[in-house]
């Protein structure tokens, strides 16, 4: 049964660990994240952005298949299926299809609106026993055609958003999505310390997990970061582990075209990539 990630990010906080959110894109990302969280004995978010499900077919598909795999799958740890930048109507859309968790990314407004709007979705998140996230400062990089250059939020402006009742506070540090660039500055941890005196202890979230050094990883964790986002990092183990295996001119041997047969080895490497940012975040053995 999916929950709220609100019990799973408080415990996260006290315990000074992370949960990994691994984004979604169809049925192998799915089965392997949550087979790697269940043997792992890890809580897990599965993150989906308003373009992977239109990919995959709409929000009701996604919870479908999400809650038919739990039963079959015989998945006990607690698994929270979430929006990941969500817009105002897409966040109301996953509440009706049975998402048990929504970010609301209101960034890109005047803070003003940015806190009407979300006060409106907190009040439904609480109605519906949901957690939610909210977004302060956008993250750079690009996400789902929105890009951002890695900008900073106003601590102050975070502590009104939290103020307003939210789960999980996501405040831009200086990181992006995807791949970093070679003149990379690095995570502004100054802020974030300030953001989390600010906000009382609430849990933080860090996205762009891809391609941030491990000791930095460490030290966000120590600041209060009880949720870090990855997705391109799955893409590109996926990629290759399937690249490798046409080029060696599998899918030519025997059914090896079989699609069962041609999506085994990127299946095997999320599992090997979500494994590996669970160890680092710390969430293995928590569930």
């Amino acid at each position: 049964m999916l929950v709220s990630a609100k019990d799973m990010l408080q415990k996260a906080r006290d315990g000074k660990y992370a949960v990994g959110q691994f984004n979604i894109n169809n049925l192998e990302w799915t089965k392997a994240i949550l087979l790697t969280a269940q043997e792992n004995n890890s809580p897990v978010i599965l993150g989906v952005s308003e373009g992977a499900g239109k990919y995959m077919a709409g929000y009701r598909t996604v919870v479908g298949m999400v809650n038919g795999m739990l039963e079959e799958l015989k998945i006990t740890v607690p698994v929270a299926l979430h929006l990941d930048h969500g817009s105002y109507e897409g966040a109301k859309e996953c509440v009706a299809a049975g998402f048990s968790s929504i970010m609301f990314d209101g960034s890109h407004y005047p803070i003003e609106e940015n806190v009407e709007k979300t006060k409106e979705l907190v009040a439904l998140a609480n109605e519906k026993g949901l957690s939610i996230e909210a977004e302060v400062g956008s993250i750079g990089g690009e996400e789902d055609g929105v890009i951002g250059a890695g900008e900073v939020a106003d601590p102050n402006e975070c502590k009104r958003i939290a103020d307003l009742g939210v789960t999980m506070l996501a405040a831009g540090i200086g990181n992006i999505h995807g791949k970093y660039p070679a003149n990379w500055k690095g995570l502004n941890f100054d802020v974030l310390a300030e953001i989390q005196k600010l906000t009382a202890g609430m849990p933080l979230v860090l996205h762009g997990g891809t391609g941030i050094p491990a000791d930095m990883i460490k030290k966000a964790i120590s600041l209060g970061v009880s949720k870090i986002n990855v997705n391109t990092e799955c893409q590109l183990a996926f990629a290759e582990a399937t690249r490798k295996y046409i080029e060696a001119g599998k899918d030519l041997e025997g059914k090896g075209f079989d699609p069962r047969k041609l999506l085994a080895p990127g299946f095997e490497a999320i599992k090997a990539t979500v494994k590996v940012k669970m160890e680092l975040f710390g969430s293995i053995g928590k569930a």
